[in-house]
């Protein structure tokens, strides 16, 4: 019976857990990337093979590159676009001759992933990410001072934002800072105010249409290169699910992913299934997605989410929260099946427990909270095969 290909992701060399560290926790893949490559860079092959070759020196596998970052002139279909998609062309070969086979990548305007605080703690006494919109109103107005960003958050949410300015100290709002321009995973620089307003100016002729229309065109030129090197692409939900910053987001929901998958039509062309970036939607139903789409699913991000109505939303434990974790792998298991293979999986993000508050982790990224993740789903997933095998 084929099961879920089990992984972690590894940072590379400077990252605080070392590939020993990782492989005890009985895994057999790595989720990496060279991030010492510029954004825009071709990988070359000596490159990717040497951190290849560090990677099964240790009996791993190096399962999926996350992420191959695509440029921001490829987002905005300016500059020197054209050699920035022939790059990564040329890297998705030298990717294909080295013989790994999922490439996952976002397509989300300067940011990566965005959450107001990495270190909330949660009933049980952990840290976890989570995301206020209240808190990000008043970073947008009040601490970048974005123009016209009252524009894109309600009166109500306003007027609480207006509150929170002498209700936080100056270390708060300057943490608050640090946590909603924390640079790209895998790096160790922070955006300034200067950087992101001038970042933001360069996209204010990019609506939702204009950005949809340059990834489909990015995907139109990509896809097939990565199919004749046997790589599939993984495109990443957004993070939060919802416009930022003014920003327009096209990953979000069903209806955008039909839309890529569709007017890309080859089989390259696919998705990471984060449980937790789609769970964040309250609109999104996590199981009609992967229904739809599962022919096209190559990679597995499980984690769990709380959702609020106020808008707040929080990490939660991978098998109690708003996503139906249960159904979701079940629904894995059933498509392993049929599709005779083995889906790369990583459990997304942990809580950070008391024993590792002095480590020097990417947030969301401790070890025990992972290996909790990861035991957790382990668990889950032999539980229900025993079921299906019953049956």
């Amino acid at each position: 019976m084929y099961r879920m290909k089990q992984t972690m992701r590894w940072y590379g060399p400077n990252d605080v857990l070392s590939l020993k560290d990782l492989k005890q926790a009985g895994i057999s893949g790595i989720v990496t990337a060279l991030h010492e490559i510029p954004v825009g860079e071709i990988w070359t092959e000596n490159a990717i093979l040497e951190r290849k070759a560090t990677i099964e020196a240790h009996g791993l596998e190096w399962s999926v590159i996350e992420s191959l970052p695509v440029h921001e002139d490829i987002k905005k279909a300016s500059g020197n676009y054209g050699t920035y998609i022939d790059n990564y062309k040329e890297s998705l070969r030298n990717i294909g001759k080295c013989g790994i086979p999922v490439v996952a990548y976002n397509f989300m305007p300067i940011l990566d992933w965005v959450r107001t605080e990495h270190y909330a703690e949660n009933e049980q006494g952990a840290l976890v990410l989570e995301y206020d919109p209240v808190k990000f109103a008043f970073f947008d107005l009040f601490l970048l001072k974005r123009p016209s960003a009252e524009k894109d958050h309600s009166e109500e949410v306003i007027s609480a934002a207006k509150k929170l300015e002498k209700e936080l100290s100056e270390e708060e709002k300057a943490e608050l800072f640090r946590s909603i321009l924390l640079g790209l995973p895998g790096s160790t620089e922070n955006f300034t105010p200067g950087i992101i307003l001038e970042l933001l100016e360069s996209y204010k002729h990019i609506n939702e249409d204009k950005l949809r229309d340059n990834l489909i065109n990015f995907l139109a030129e990509v896809a097939p290169v990565a199919e004749e090197s046997g790589v599939n692409l993984a495109i990443h939900p957004d993070d939060p699910p919802f416009p930022v910053l003014g920003l327009p987001r096209v990953v979000s929901t069903q209806q955008d992913i039909d839309f890529i998958l569709k007017n890309v039509d080859n089989k390259a062309n696919g998705l990471c299934y984060c449980t937790g970036s789609l769970g964040a939607h309250p609109k999104n139903d996590l199981l009609e997605i992967f229904k739809n789409f599962s022919d096209r699913i190559h990679f597995l991000h499980l984690r769990n989410v709380r959702k609020e109505k106020s808008g707040v939303f929080r990490e939660s434990d991978h098998l109690d929260g708003d996503v139906p974790m249960t159904e979701v792998v079940k629904n894995i298991l059933q498509l392993m099946q049929e599709r005779q293979l083995s889906l790369p999986m990583r459990p997304d993000h942990g809580y950070l427990h008391t024993m590792e508050r002095d480590k020097n982790y990417y947030a969301g990224y401790s070890y025990i909270g992972r290996l909790k993740g990861l035991a957790e789903l382990r668990g889950l997933e032999i539980g229900l095969e025993e079921l299906i095998n019953k049956k």
